[in-house]
């Protein structure tokens, strides 16, 4: 939506002059030219644009005025023309020509003629062009088109001698941070346009009545409902800033390169499906250098470790994050042999630290084999990754009872958004040439070659090196040359995606002795590719990458070298290098591919020389219009400044222009030997005359002439450029792809206006003022319309030159992205409530991130821009400018942000030397103008400038081109003003000396004039209520843009030191609200309101400044008027100073008001705020842990409160060591503060020790910033609570009948409490139960004894309890986050489906099912685990806290505060010195302010103390004595101590003076120790109130190490009205396991609870009721003692209430229950992270009471043990390994193998079974394994030493498997493994009935078959299958087994005791083997008979007939003669 204007001419002027005309709307005013010497027609023809956020009314008014333009006088006003737009609001378009009016009101003859437009959202209106560069089409969908701001140009056409300034309208200019605080750093005043005087100046300071009122009127007429309206249109176009300054930059130092600390700690847990056959693996941890191995594991391919690995680093962040992490798996690792490898998975540090809390908890990393690609996943690692930096705090789950997570592919360990099957790919970085490199003469030779044999080579021998991954590739090295050129590629093979972001490039010098880095650049992956659905792979180039880094003069020892390696800021350009990056994604079937990942180096063909884009001639110039705040140790020489681009304009071997050679290769040239001498010459000595070349080139200026600085006080310097302001300018060639630049520019132009507006939103919520959600409105509707603008804008050019792939991709991805985020933002507004500011204000957070990274252009093209302060011909101090940020374009929006802009630029040492306190102080600040173009496009270089100048060219000696740069500009025009500097006061300023005070004092800077405040001595809150004023302040240019964008005011605040000069603590910036001469001195701009300004030290802050500043131009009187007109009678040039009437019309300054003061100016009336009488009442409790002061101990402390100027003292403790606490508890003082509760003073609590002779020393001070939380807030009666008409029946949400003894409570799921399972639930898990068991599950029902629980039964029920709690509420943000994305689907419906956001949502869709897929998986298996007791409703729970008590209730600061007291100097952040060190004791107390005067009925109450004042009812702070019993659980993750990555723990407490160590009770080589102790221990309050609870290594030789230590203040718990001495029961019971400990019985503290609190009751009444105040609750009556008799009792009901106390009107508060809390275990040395956790509780019992009961018992359950049976029966199917040596047949000679995890040594085997032919085997053979378990950890527990030279035993806990394998074996080779299987005891799929229905399914879909535990069923029969992988890596059938499992317990198994094998007792019946069974050894031949019978049966019945067949022949011809001769004879005869 906008409003144009064509102002097109005025005619029937009078006279002749200087016209000028001024357009004004909505109090937005734009002025035309000047025209010169018009005569009756003034011929203005210019346009305006105003963006507008809501409709023009009918009733909104245009007005146009006409002034005669005079340069010393005001301008007079010829006519005013003023129209109602009601006729424009209705049709869109008018043109009119119209007579103006004069002051009077009355028509003058002079006319005007305007041509006005108007276009609206939705386009109803009418269409308009813009006309100027591009058409904007009328938005139909009624996106805005509201276009405010920097996002739009109001130009204007034609340009005359005053070149009219182009305004955009700025917003707020507000500053980005370095932390994520709220406070803008830099309000720059928002200025405004006057306005005609019935209409009067509107504050833009967001005054929210005022605002409401305008927002209306803007927006209320169309019909928009007020919860709609947003607020862009009130603050953007009623702030006039002008665009000729732009935003200096807060950060003073380069965050980048400092050293920080970092710990890594890994935990592997387990390895699965490792590829191989029976390996023994170790894992090895690899990060950078370091490498660190687990155990090893033998013969298991699933091999558990569950180890600890901790990584320290003190490195910088980006080398910490470019550290590749490498997890390898290796096979058989021994002293002797470095083992196999079997596969790697890697990832860099930034990944994991990128992570939701920085860690991967318990996911899978995919293992894959570097070697051979080809090969598939190579098994699986489970393991923890976390990163953790100094303060960053890490939620791990709680590790209690962990079930072991069996979806592998649904835990991978991947970043969101990366596909869980990651392809192989190649990348290729193609290395082309280089440019521009610097001299590298690191030889000596090179010299003295050069002196005896003239040969003048390169000195540098130049190559490439690529890191990528973890490897590195080199280029081959080009010998002595600037312009090498490579032609080589080098490639990598990774896994995509890669889990590695950065590629690192970087140029070397080859070198003898050690080559150096030249130059680096980092390549992010993630800027040159997209994931989404549309996405890409990366690719970039071929493009100039820039490289930085030291500056280029050669030295032997280069101090800023790391600067060249990539650390830091580089400082200067070092070379340029021609790259380009692909990717592959690989086809790992195919035949012909390489498989190995090394890196290779091959040569590529050259690219021509128009790759990269078309050669331009850019043009760069430079005004230095300022500089001010010079050090003063460079003070006394001559200084210059140096501006160079690339390596143009760089006196050491820059080139100021090309030869014509270098033209033709379009070459940037660096080399010192091309370049003219003579040209060089000229730059040397800085000459200012322009020679021309033959083509009529420029030659550069680079350098300002060198000039002596000026005093400006004691610190600082400034030089003399007073109205001869100097300029540089340089012409230089690059290849023009500006198309890159502008899209950047005009993302972030979007991206700056968002955040100027998000800091307004935070703004307005911090300071509660109203409407929050309209200014954020505002902000969507302003991305909206970017967003569309960018689409429009960025879809040009697309045929440029030079476009690569990279360009076309990004280009489609941002318009896609920046479309949808438009759509979104759209859809958001419309959502923007009151309700959901916070929550849309981090989605909108969300948007700046991704503008911010989508605007970050990987591709360069035009090098940055250096500054450079020179003196003596050293380089003293820089500043870098982005080029992008300068660069011009004739778009509006594509313009760099400081492009013809004047800057304020702060100069900075180089390098490391910028670090710390030398990087705070300011070099020098310039006020710089900078424009950067196409030399073609140079016409309007000068047109930001401010106006008022003349150029002063140089003389010309050659005849030339007409547009020469001037070499400096002459201002002839100056205003002079009066600067106010209201500074009332600071507040949380930095500790600058020893005593933890500072003596403030501010010195204020503008322009060349500095002015300080008194030193207020020993505060960090000083009241300054000081007016500095600065007089005659001479600034140069127009008025009116001196009114609309004054210079900033810098103010630096130091303290003042006796000796030495003065300490900065802290510097800000300001803008002063300008009043001109002929402006009124009024509301509502004046007096100016007192702001917050931020106080930076380096890049933290350092504490806020209170004040205001004003800028009023001082008149002239006549005697200095007639001086300037006989100047101009003598034609002479004027330089007088413009103004009207005497000093007089200055706001009057009150003189000094406070005659102790002395001559000090107060802050006058109007500024200072509204004081109002407040009393502060103060409790003095006590004084804590007080250090000694100088060496002495501290005896008699007194507190003194003060607060604005008043305070009071506490009583004087006499003796601080017998008792630290005060005798007079409550005083109380009065004070005149603020209003306005924001601008309160601090209040400051000082300690001081009274000595002898009246001597006092400073003890330690604390300031309390905000009063707010201590302000009393009377009781609101009309609030439920105190209803008191009839009694209100809480709801229990439970049915006292259901239970024993349990009522059920359901509390908020958003506290960590422990919710207890609702008892329908419990119905509905016995149902599914009973289901379950119809699924043929044999399950017992074991109800759990109650003789057999204990407290680590509530315990690990209480965990189970919690983890499902967590588990609830990550499926609840889940579904929640799912239902935003359907609701954002569903209303953006005309979004299409890929436009949505890019990170494709896919991933999460699959990530969410999985998650849902676990839970029910999770619940599946809730009804089968072993003891979780979540599904019985038998075990009473405690409440296990993740984190410390005193985080969840507040640090127990309900009433009794702790304030820190510090001394010494405060440490900054490299100083590794925390605040902790500093502290040196704690006052305890509190404070409680109210208006005066107090309402009576408080005073009045019954009972009331006038004494105590508001602290009625506190105890006394009496001594007292207590019993404290703390009880200490386990630790977790403690940090290694020893050599050998473990440590042996042990517990020691410290209260007081007393310390209990349990140093022989320590745990061997444990990282998760539990210890399970309580200690008792006496105290007496409050001397002995901080409970220290370390955990210790314990070492054998040498003192023993702290790992960590916690503290507690167990004072605070004591008296906290949360009651924290002894945690309340969930139920009450009066034995068993759950016995109540407290010594007082319930009924007994409620009724002590009603009697304190002053409340009526408790009254018990009939039927389980009882009343208390005028609430009743509900509750069990009966009890069981132990003999199982039920009596009556009230104690039910008194629990009751006691877990309902929070409900009770007026007193009530939520009691603390039984609990058990986890705290982290700190270590000094380490300060800020943390070296473990610890699970502990404390109670206590004051001693005049009843003694509590013996402590509970928590010590370890010991393991039970157990003894697991296995008998092998049978096995079938196996695979047949071996062939008969004779019949070639294939058979098997099988035996099984068993073992316990973890008892690898105790393995045992069967027989063997020879010869099988069918793979069947008997064996009937009973293995045996007794071991510890324990139940509810389901953990086996090994004891037993780690090698020979352990010193005692170590105990491991490992999941209870069984692994069972079956073998073939073989005499003479090694056995061959055939298959296995491992089962875990606790679930395991059940046997089969048969071998037939055995199958490869029962491991592969375990988890969708029914699990057994065979804890539960003891005994358990069937087949299992055997699996191996074969060659594929694809599991197959190898075998099955018969076999049966038989759990006993150790009694039992004594009572029937069996044998091994087959042996007594109990002997098992020898297997009915068949004959075959045979070993061929012992009975070879009856084995061949069998076997060649068994094979050739047939044969040898068919032999054996034949040979039966041949007998009877041979016998029947044997014997035929015999018996015919007997025949024949016998016949015969």
């Amino acid at each position: 939506m906008a409003l144009l204007v064509h102002l097109k001419t005025v005619r029937d002027l009078r006279g002749k002059g200087d016209r000028i005309a001024k357009v004004t709307f909505r109090g937005l005013s734009f002025y035309t030219r000047v025209l010169e010497n018009c005569e009756d027609e003034a011929r203005f023809d210019e346009m305006f644009r105003w963006p507008i956020a809501s409709r023009v009314d009918e009733n909104e008014i245009l007005e146009l005025q006409v002034f005669n333009y005079s340069k010393i006088f005001t301008n007079r006003v010829i006519g005013t023309f003023r129209m109602v737009l009601q006729k424009v609001a209705e049709e869109g378009q008018l043109e009119v020509t119209d007579t103006l009016i004069d002051d009077n009101n009355t028509a003058i003859r002079t006319s005007v003629t305007v041509d006005i437009k108007y276009t609206t959202m939705d386009g109803t209106v009418g269409v308009w062009s813009d006309g100027e560069f591009l058409d904007v089409p009328g938005d139909p969908e009624g996106t805005f088109q509201f276009e405010t701001d920097s996002l739009l140009s109001g130009h204007s056409h034609g340009s005359g001698s005053g070149v009219s300034p182009g305004r955009s309208i700025h917003g707020i200019p507000t500053f980005r941070k370095a932390g994520k605080g709220v406070f803008s750093a830099m309000k720059l005043h928002k200025t405004k346009s006057s306005r005609d005087d019935h209409k009067k100046d509107e504050p833009a300071t967001l005054d929210m009545e005022d605002l409401d009122r305008k927002a209306l009127r803007l927006g209320g007429f169309g019909g928009l409902d007020p919860d709609c309206i947003s607020l862009a249109s009130v603050t953007a176009v009623t702030t006039n800033v002008s665009n000729k300054r732009s935003k200096p930059d807060i950060k003073m130092e380069p965050s980048s390169g400092r050293h920080v600390d970092y710990q890594i700690s890994i935990t592997v847990v387990e390895a699965r499906q490792l590829v191989g056959l029976n390996m023994d693996p170790v894992v090895c941890v690899e990060i950078g250098e370091d490498k660190k191995y687990t155990s090893m594991k033998e013969s298991t391919n699933c091999p558990y470790y569950n180890e600890y690995f901790v990584f320290d680093f003190h490195v910088p962040p980006d080398v910490m994050f470019d550290k590749i992490l490498k997890l390898s798996v290796i096979h058989s690792k021994n002293l002797l042999r470095s083992g196999t490898l079997v596969g790697t998975f890697k990832l860099d540090v930034g990944t994991v630290y990128s992570q939701p809390e920085h860690q991967f908890y318990h996911k899978w990393a995919m293992l894959s084999d570097p070697d051979d690609i080809t090969a598939g996943c190579k098994g699986y690692i489970k393991c923890d990754i976390a990163v953790v930096g100094k303060g960053d705090n890490i939620k791990t789950p709680h590790k209690a009872n962990e079930t072991d997570e069996d979806d592998i592919e649904g835990n991978l360990l991947l970043p969101e958004g990366v596909p869980l099957e990651r392809q192989w790919a190649r990348f290729y970085v193609k290395i082309y040439r280089a440019e521009g490199l610097p001299k590298m003469n690191t030889s000596i030779m090179a010299n003295v070659k050069k002196a005896f044999i003239g040969e003048n080579r390169d000195l540098v021998d130049p190559y490439v090196q690529v890191v990528f991954a973890g490897q590195r590739g080199k280029t081959s090295v080009q010998k002595s040359s600037y312009e090498p050129i490579w032609n080589e590629q080098v490639v990598f093979t990774e896994m995509f995606p890669p889990l590695c972001k950065r590629i690192k490039v970087q140029i070397r010098d080859s070198d003898k002795v050690n080559d150096v880095a030249i130059g680096t650049h980092f390549i992010d992956l993630r800027k040159i590719a997209n994931d989404g659905d549309k996405g890409f792979l990366p690719t970039m180039g071929p493009a100039w990458v820039n490289m930085y880094g030291s500056t280029r003069h050669y030295t032997l020892i280069d101090e800023h070298q790391d600067l060249n390696e990539g650390l830091g800021e580089g400082v200067s350009f070092r070379a340029r290098l021609l790259i380009s990056v692909a990717v592959e994604i690989l086809d790992t079937t195919s035949t012909e591919i390489v498989s190995s990942t090394e890196v290779q180096v091959e040569p590529v063909s050259n690219i021509s020389e128009s790759a990269t884009g078309k050669i331009e001639e850019f043009f760069l110039f430079g005004s230095f219009l300022e500089a001010t705040m010079i050090d003063r140790k460079i003070g006394d020489k001559p200084i210059s400044f140096e501006v160079t681009i690339g390596n143009y304009g760089n006196q050491i071997d820059g080139v100021s222009k090309p030869t014509a050679a270098k033209k033709k290769k379009k070459k940037e040239g660096g080399g010192g030997g091309e370049s003219d001498e003579e040209e060089s010459e000229l730059i040397q000595q800085n000459s200012s005359e322009d020679e021309a070349d033959d083509d009529g080139d420029l030659v550069s200026v680079s350098s300002t002439p060198p000039m002596k600085p000026v005093i400006t006080d004691r610190n600082y310097f400034h030089l003399p450029y007073f109205e001869k302001k100097p300029c540089i300018y340089i012409k230089s060639w690059w290849q023009d792809q500006r198309r890159r630049l502008y899209n950047s520019n005009i993302m972030d132009k979007i991206a700056d206006k968002m955040e100027e507006g998000l800091n307004d939103v935070q703004e307005v919520i911090k300071t509660e003022k109203a409407y929050p959600e309209r200014r954020l409105r505002g902000v969507l509707e302003e991305l909206s319309t970017g967003c569309n603008r960018f689409v429009t804008l960025a879809n040009k050019d697309q045929n440029q030159a030079g476009r690569t792939k990279l360009d076309k991709e990004r280009l489609k991805s941002c318009m896609r992205e920046m479309e949808s985020m438009g759509q979104q933002a759209k859809l958001i507004r419309s959502q923007v409530k009151r309700n959901t500011v916070r929550d849309k204000l981090k989605m909108v957070q969300n948007f700046l991130h991704r503008l911010r990274f989508l605007a970050d252009e990987p591709q360069h093209s035009i090098p940055d821009v250096f500054v450079w302060m020179m003196s003596n011909n050293k380089r003293i101090a820089y500043a870098r400018i982005p080029s992008k940020d300068i660069l011009y374009s004739i778009v509006d929006e594509e313009t760099g942000r400081d492009c013809g802009k004047v800057k304020a630029v702060f100069l900075r040492l180089p390098g490391k030397k910028g670090f710390g306190p030398a990087g705070w102080t300011v070099q020098a600040k310039m006020e710089i103008y900078l424009w950067l173009g196409l030399n073609k496009q140079r016409k309007d270089f000068l047109s930001g400038l401010p106006n008022g100048f003349e150029e002063n060219k140089a003389p010309r000696t050659s005849p030339c081109l007409q547009s020469v740069p001037p070499v400096s500009l002459v201002y002839n025009m100056k205003q002079v003003f009066q600067l106010r500097a209201h500074m009332y006061q600071a507040r949380s300023l930095f500790a600058a000396d020893s005593s933890g005070l500072s003596d403030p004092f501010a010195r204020v800077f503008f322009s060349t004039h500095s002015q300080v405040t008194e030193v207020l001595s020993e505060t960090l809150c000083p009241t300054w209520d000081q007016l500095l004023v600065f007089e005659d302040v001479e600034l140069f240019g127009e008025a009116g843009e001196l009114r609309d964008d004054p210079p900033i005011i810098v103010v630096e605040v130091y303290d003042q030191d006796t000796v030495g000069k003065a300490e900065f603590i802290g510097r800000t910036f300001a803008k002063p609200i300008t009043k001109m001469c002929d402006e009124h001195y009024g509301p509502p701009r004046f007096p100016p309101q007192l702001e917050y300004y931020q106080i930076y030290r380096g890049n933290s802050t350092a504490g806020d400044l209170l004040a205001a500043f004003e800028l009023l131009q001082i008149p002239y009187d006549d005697e200095e008027i007639r001086r300037a007109l006989i100047a101009v009678h003598d034609f002479a040039v004027p330089q007088i100073k413009i103004g009207q009437g005497g000093r007089a019309e200055l706001p009057p300054i009150d003189g000094p008001t406070d005659s102790e003061r002395g001559p000090i100016l107060p802050v006058p009336m109007g500024i200072r705020p509204i004081l109002s009488r407040y009393r502060i009442e103060v409790l003095f409790w006590g004084l804590r842990d007080l250090k000694r002061v100088n060496l002495a101990l501290v005896d008699r402390p007194r507190v003194d409160i003060e607060c604005a100027g008043r305070g009071v003292q506490s009583a004087l403790i006499q003796n601080y060591k017998k008792n630290p606490n005060f005798s007079t508890l409550v005083k109380w003082f009065e004070v005149d503060l603020p209003e306005n509760e924001l601008l309160h003073p601090p209040l400051n609590v000082r300690v001081v020790d009274c000595r002898a002779f009246g001597r006092y020393t400073l003890v330690g001070s604390h300031a309390v910033t905000s009063l707010r939380r201590f302000i009393y807030s009377p009781p609101d009666k009309t609030h439920n609570n105190w209803t008191s008409a009839g009694d209100v029946t809480v709801n229990m949400d439970a049915d006292p009948s259901v239970r024993k003894m349990d009522t059920v409570v359901k509390l908020d799921t958003t506290s960590d409490a422990v919710v207890k399972v609702d008892v329908n639930e419990e119905k509905e898990e016995k149902k599914k139960k009973k289901k379950k068991k119809k699924k043929g599950e044999v399950e017992e029902d074991d109800e759990t004894d109650e003789s057999m629980l204990d407290w680590w039964s509530k315990y690990f029920a209480s965990i189970e309890t919690l983890m499902e709690i967590l588990r609830a509420q990550e499926a609840a943000l889940a579904e929640a986050e799912e239902r935003e994305d359907q609701e954002i689907a569903a209303e953006g419906a005309d979004i299409k489906p890929d436009d949505l956001p890019v990170k494709g949502s896919k991933g999460k869709e699959k990530s969410r099912d999985k998650s849902r897929n676990k839970e029910k998986k999770k619940s599946h298996h809730a009804g089968e685990e072993t003891e979780k007791h979540s599904s019985k409703p038998k075990v009473d729970e405690l409440l296990v806290y993740n984190k410390e008590l005193e985080a969840e209730y507040d640090n127990f600061e309900d009433w009794l505060h702790t304030f820190n007291l510090y001394r010494g100097k405060a440490g900054d952040d490299d100083e590794a010195a925390l605040d902790d060190d500093r502290i040196v004791g704690r006052f305890k107390g509190s404070m409680c302010m109210y208006k005066l005067p107090l309402s009576e009925e408080i005073t009045r109450e019954v009972g009331f103390d006038p004494n105590m004042g508001m602290f009625q009812s506190i105890p006394h702070n009496d001594p007292i004595n207590v019993l404290v019993r703390v009880f200490v659980v386990r630790a977790t993750d403690l940090h290694p101590a020893d050599v050998n990555g473990k440590a042996d723990p042990y517990v020691v407490i410290k209260l007081g003076k007393s310390e209990l160590k349990d140093k022989e009770n320590y745990i061997s080589k444990q990282l998760n120790p539990v210890f399970g102790k309580a200690f008792d221990m006496e105290a007496t309050f409050p001397m002995e109130s901080m409970l220290t609870v370390s955990v210790y290594d314990w070492d054998l030789v040498g003192t023993d190490d702290l790992i960590g230590e916690t503290k507690i203040d167990l004072e605070n718990r004591f008296y906290s009205k949360h009651r924290a001495t002894c945690g309340i029961a969930n139920s009450y019971s009066v034995h068993g396991y759950n016995v109540w400990r407290d010594p007082m019985k319930p009924s007994q503290i409620l009724a002590k609870l009603c009697k304190e609190g002053k409340l009526d009751g408790p009254h018990y009444g009939p039927g389980g009721r009882v009343k208390v105040a005028n609430r009743v609750f509900m509750g069990a009556t009966e009890i069981e003692d132990e003999n199982g008799l039920k009596k009556q009792t009230d104690e039910h009901l008194a629990l009751t209430v006691l877990k309902h106390w929070e409900e009770i009107p007026r007193v009530g508060c939520k009691l603390i229950p039984e609990h058990v809390e986890t705290r982290p275990l700190l270590n000094p040395d380490h300060p800020g992270i943390e070296q473990g956790r610890i699970e502990m509780w404390v109670d206590m019992f004051p001693m005049d009471m009843p003694a509590p009961g013996p402590a509970i018992d928590i010590s370890p359950r010991k393991p039970k043990n157990f003894e697991l049976r296995v008998i092998i029966w049978n096995t079938d199917d196996v695979v047949l390994e071996d062939d008969a040596f004779m019949t070639g047949e294939k058979m098997s000679d099988i035996y099984v193998r068993g073992w316990l995890k973890g008892q690898q040594e105790d393995k045992q085997d069967t027989d063997v079974h020879y010869h099988s032919l069918t793979g069947e085997g008997n064996f009937n053979w009973r293995f045996v394994y007794p071991f510890d378990y324990l139940m509810a950890e389901e953990k086996i527990v090994i004891s037993k030493k780690e090698s020979m030279f352990s010193w005692d035993e170590t105990e491991y806990k490992i999941p209870a498997r069984l692994t069972l394998q079956v073998w073939d074996a073989d005499h003479f080779s090694a056995d061959d493994f055939l298959g296995a299987i491992e089962l875990d005891l606790n679930r395991f799929p059940r046997g089969a009935k048969t071998a037939k229905q055995c199958s490869i399914n029962m491991v592969q879909n375990q988890a969708e078959l029914p699990c057994i535990s065979i804890f539960k069923q003891k005994r358990v029969k069937g087949w299992w299958p055997f699996v191996a992988r074969d060659e594929n890596d694809e599991m197959e059938l190898t075998g099955k087994v018969e076999a049966e499992l038989h759990l006993m317990s150790a009694e039992e198994a004594e009572k029937s005791p069996v044998g091994l094998g087959r042996n007594e007792p109990d002997p098992l019946e020898k297997p009915n083997r068949p004959n075959t069974s045979l070993s061929w050894m012992l009975n070879p031949v009856r084995v061949v008979c069998i076997l060649v019978w068994r094979q050739y049966k047939l044969h040898c019945a068919l032999l054996l007939g034949a040979v039966l067949g041949l007998l009877f022949l041979g016998l029947l011809f044997f014997s035929l003669p015999s018996a015919l001769s007997y025949k024949i004879f016998n016949v015969a005869g």
